[in-house]
């Protein structure tokens, strides 16, 4: 029974189809101001590029000795077009450009004229290319800007080694064949392939251990191994995650994430995937790091893929080490996804150069408490001589710190700025001195996590909207910067 035809309205006016263009001959002709850019586009083939302009421009010259290009200067004639597979017409002159094409029509070589569809017998799509998986995207000509914007989508769902994993499986696809004999049996092996620990591995960046494991797949071991990612959330918000973070949600089986880490950003996870929350926050671990390591360890050796959803980044203050160690130890392949760190985050909202030249060259990323719970004075020589210093979870020991600081020298006039949920909805700033630090401890008002900056560099920061550390002016030094 044949199917209903589409409706008109869904029709497409193209065929979408990807020409073979290895080794064999592509013309393009003229030298217009998008002949530079359609080189570079054409030169992510293996196609023989052959470059025919009368005037070429010092862009075109220099695109076409880079990508290896031939280069003539000179006028087109028709037989340059002998035995082409394509040719892409970028003149800039509409009666030129027609000309061409419709030399190309006689000679039976499909045309592309630049910006004028008329001409066109084929449209160039936005490509995103994860060689030999490609991704075109068309718009019949019609809306450009749209067919690049819906390909800056797909770039971020599609990780970089997504070609890697495509070559992996075609290097494996001929044993399938030979040691799969049934249709479903093949359809099964290669969604195990594509969604489990082969492809972890690969988008890993461990192709030696993703080749073992699709050995170990391909011999009928049907437990898939775990895989564990230790993910930095960012400080926050949800556009300051990374693409690899946001694609990795989407695929875990398991997500086990801190308190801190907002609602909005562990709903990116899988509808159907398990979610854990630690409760981690200062001071009220609802559950022990040593339970974490073992859940990490429990879920990995059942096979599932696990996110470690961390704030900030796992590798700062985050406690990855012991994680990593505890899943190292019990042989789980694990890998770490970076995320932005407060202090980075901090820094950004208030325009704050961490690091500025003739005031601050070093930057010390500190914690107001040993493991013990003592303050940390280690970092105040490194204060002295200038270092950017960012404290993170410092609100309950800033009066403490700030009585270590001066007694190991630093002028109590210093600027500090106080920065609670960095990124976030409810960010606030507050800036004084380290005189005024005492002060916040005592702000009933402040109840997010905050992060402190410690330096000269503050009283370069945009502190037009900072409210005062200290209720009352701290000292004219903070008037002065505040003001600036």
């Amino acid at each position: 029974m044949s199917s209903p035809a589409a409706p008109e309205t869904h029709r497409l006016a193209v065929f979408p189809a990807f020409y073979k263009v290895a080794g064999r001959r592509v013309l393009l002709v003229g030298g217009g101001h998008e002949a530079p850019a359609k080189l570079r586009l054409l030169a992510e083939t293996e196609a023989v590029l052959l470059v025919v302009a009368p005037e070429p421009s010092d862009e075109l010259v220099e695109t076409a000795a880079t990508v290896g290009a031939t280069l003539e200067a000179r006028a087109f004639a028709p037989a340059d077009l002998d035995g082409a597979a394509l040719a892409f017409v970028a003149s800039g002159d509409e009666a030129e450009d027609a000309a061409i094409a419709a030399a190309a029509r006689v000679a039976g070589v499909p045309v592309n004229v630049v910006d004028r569809p008329e001409l066109c017998d084929f449209y160039v799509p936005a490509i995103v290319n994860r060689a030999p998986v490609a991704v075109a995207i068309g718009s019949t000509g019609t809306g450009p800007v749209l067919a690049r914007h819906i390909r800056a989508r797909i770039e971020a769902m599609l990780p970089p080694e997504t070609g890697a994993l495509a070559r992996l499986a075609q290097s494996f696809r001929g044993t399938v064949a030979r040691v799969i004999p049934d249709a479903d049996g093949k359809r099964r092996f290669w969604a195990r392939f594509f969604s489990g620990a082969v492809a972890d591995r690969v988008y890993a960046g461990q192709e030696r251990e993703a080749r073992a494991e699709a050995a170990r797949l391909l011999n009928g071991i049907q437990d898939d191994a775990g895989f564990v990612w230790l993910v930095g959330a960012g400080p926050g918000a949800e556009d300051l995650l990374t693409l690899r973070a946001q694609r990795l949600l989407q695929e875990a089986d398991v997500i086990v994430h801190d308190r801190l880490v907002p609602a909005a950003v562990v709903a990116m996870g899988r509808r159907d995937a398990e979610r854990i929350s630690v409760g981690k926050a200062k001071g009220a671990h609802s559950v022990p790091q040593d339970r974490i390591n073992d859940l990490l360890v429990e879920f990995g050796r059942q096979g599932k893929r696990v996110v470690r959803l961390k704030c900030g980044d796992p590798l700062v203050f985050g406690r990855a080490g012991e994680e990593m160690a505890a899943l190292k130890a019990a042989g789980i392949a694990h890998a770490v996804v970076p995320g932005v760190t407060a202090a980075v985050a901090a820094a950004a909202s208030i325009r704050l150069p961490l690091t500025l030249r003739g005031v601050a060259s070093s930057l010390v990323f500190a914690t107001g408490h040993d493991r013990d719970g003592d303050t940390l004075p280690g970092w105040a020589g490194l204060a002295l001589s200038g270092a950017t210093v960012a404290v993170y979870m410092g609100k309950t020991v800033a009066a403490a710190v700030a009585a270590r600081l001066v007694e190991a020298g630093l002028s109590p006039a210093t600027p500090v700025a106080a920065i609670e949920n960095a990124s976030q909805p409810g960010e606030r700033v507050l800036a004084g001195t380290v005189a005024d630090l005492a002060a916040l401890a005592d702000r009933d008002d402040v109840a997010g996590p905050v992060l402190i900056v410690v330096g000269d560099v503050v009283a370069h920061a945009d502190l037009s909207t900072a409210e005062r550390l200290a209720a009352a002016p701290a000292s004219a030094r903070f008037a002065a910067f505040a003001a600036a």
